[in-house]
């Protein structure tokens, strides 16, 4: 019997997991897939100070972004980037320059700094010449965040939420509850090998985002608790007039905000809005939001001429947002968080709704907080408000990365990179090098592979090759895969978890399978109309 039982490894579970291992609870955490495999990887990689939330009044949302933007970047410096987002002001514009102004300076005064400035046309075009001028009546400049890998903030609460005694099963299935009358205690699940299994919990949390009604049919009766909308993006090649820094400006067609944001050195065109009721397993974009985002991104930056041939890859998800009936803007739905306690009809079932990249840890917070109360424990203040992860687990980060930077034998920009992936950990691949299982090495960037993957096997619970290169090591998969670094790879799995030749093309094809699903383009002849901004 456990404490908890946490179905879902999203970026919200995994916060969750972590909370409650602070707090000394005995957790388990079940993922059927692996973490971070859902939503969390197809976000826009934003750490948002909410500002756009100002405009449906949400300023208890907006002050909470903006207090967990400042807690992940000091907590994660590592994996994290701030740089500055412009909001260019154009004539016909819905929203006035004015308001605009006026909600930077209120989010200014919510975050007690002075960070936004009024830009003049003049300035603007000066920070990014490929602007379009036409039309164009000044702006506002604010700080936004990056979280250039998603991913690897799952893995790092993964590890921290472990070192504290979390148990992480992923590959796992929850197929069931475990009741004693109408009171869930725990649920039933196939492990890896196939085999089912129980798992006694006193309370239990439904976590899947968007999956959170499909999981819950056929097993209680529960009114529909999601009305998720589906988001996508285009990864783009450098483009001519292309910033270097983040816009972020109101689409023409419908009014609603776009983005345009520099990352791994290439850029994200973001997002759609449409109402999903589909196979969310099965989410794609199609080719009416890439003419949507292409058109709108094509009219900011018009020596761009952007067209499919730009486009590297694109990925989408369904926001795990609250079902609302009849909604005439997508856009107005919450983005916050609501905590369901199933009780008295369902005691010990809490399901979780919504939640964002930026607020996971206060996500985890509130969860607990309510699952104390549920257990009948006393309040306790969160532990994590002042936890780091592990990769920056250092008394002086900006030192150790000097020092790291200076002693490393690689080269610099290798030795930088890992910095930015692993944080202090990369000392880890360090210490791997002399250790991996490839007896002959072509060059020392395939020795640097090698170790990567041995630490990813060894200590981030990496049992495909789909984990590894998609969710373990992104950086290495580039805007096509190459086979080369896949062979070697899957090689170096196969030397420590003893794949014959057999497994090994399965999990190659397993992992160019769902490449092809999360980043691949449609066939445009397929699609049926679609309001793309979901307005």
């Amino acid at each position: 019997m456990v404490d908890i039982a946490i179905i879902g490894g999203g970026v919200n579970g995994l916060a969750i997991a972590r909370e409650a291992a602070s707090h000394g609870l005995d957790v388990v955490l079940l993922e059927r897939n692996d973490i971070a495999s859902g939503v969390t990887s197809a976000s826009s990689h934003l750490i948002h100070c909410g500002i756009k939330y100002l405009e449906n009044l949400e300023f208890s949302l907006v002050q909470e972004s903006i207090n967990e933007k400042r807690r992940l970047m000091r907590d994660a410096p590592h994996l994290t980037i701030e740089y500055p987002m412009l909001v260019p002001f154009f004539k016909g514009s819905r929203r006035p320059g004015a308001l605009i102004r006026c909600g930077a300076l209120l989010h200014d005064v919510m975050s007690r700094t002075h960070r936004s400035n009024g830009m003049s046309v003049r300035k603007i075009t000066t920070a990014v010449p490929g602007i379009a001028t036409r039309g164009l009546r000044g702006g506002v400049i604010f700080h936004d965040a990056q979280i250039v890998w998603p991913q690897r903030l799952c893995v790092e609460l993964m590890l921290d939420a472990q070192s504290m005694g979390a148990q992480i099963l992923t590959h796992t299935e929850v197929t069931g509850f475990l009741t004693k009358g109408n009171r869930v205690r725990g649920v039933t699940y196939v492990d890896t090998t196939g085999t089912t299994c129980n798992l006694e919990a006193t309370l239990t949390i439904n976590v899947t985002g968007p999956w959170i009604d499909e999981f819950l049919t056929g097993k209680i009766e529960s009114p529909r608790l999601s009305g998720g909308t589906k988001g996508s993006h285009l990864v783009l090649a450098p483009f001519e007039g292309a910033p270097t820094i983040g816009l972020f400006f109101e689409a023409a067609q419908d009014g609603r905000p776009v983005f345009v944001l520099p990352w791994n050195g290439w850029y994200i065109l973001g997002s759609t809005d449409i109402t999903y009721d589909g196979d969310l397993d099965e989410v794609r974009i199609d080719s009416n939001e890439i003419t949507y985002l292409l058109a709108e991104a094509n009219r900011v930056f018009p020596d761009a001429k952007l067209s499919t041939d730009n486009v590297l890859y694109a990925y989408s998800g369904v926001r795990p947002l609250p079902y609302v009936g009849d909604v005439s803007r997508n856009s107005t739905i919450s983005r916050d968080h609501s905590i369901l306690d199933h009780g008295p009809t369902y005691p010990g079932l809490v399901t979780i709704i919504g939640g964002k990249l930026t607020t996971q840890r206060a996500l985890g917070e509130d969860t607990v907080a309510k699952a104390r109360t549920i257990l009948g424990l006393p309040k306790h203040p969160s532990p994590t408000r002042q936890r780091c992860l592990p990769g920056a687990n250092s008394a002086d980060w900006n030192e150790y990365k000097r020092q790291f930077l200076n002693d490393s034998p690689l080269s610099a920009e290798v030795t930088t990179q890992l910095l930015h992936i692993y944080g202090i950990r990369a000392q880890r691949v360090l210490d791997l090098l002399p250790t991996t299982p490839i007896s002959i090495l072509k060059d020392p960037d395939d020795q640097v592979l090698a170790a990567e993957v041995t630490l990813a096997v060894q200590e981030e619970n990496t049992t495909t090759l789909a984990d590894l290169m998609l969710r373990r090591i992104p950086h290495r998969l580039g805007a096509t895969p190459k086979d080369r670094i896949i062979n070697l790879a899957a090689t170096t799995m196969a030397a420590l978890l003893g794949w014959d030749s057999t497994h090994v093309d399965h999990e190659v094809q397993a992992f160019r399978n769902e490449v092809a699903l999360v980043h691949g383009l449609p066939d445009s002849s397929s699609d049926e109309p679609k309001d793309p901004g979901g307005e």
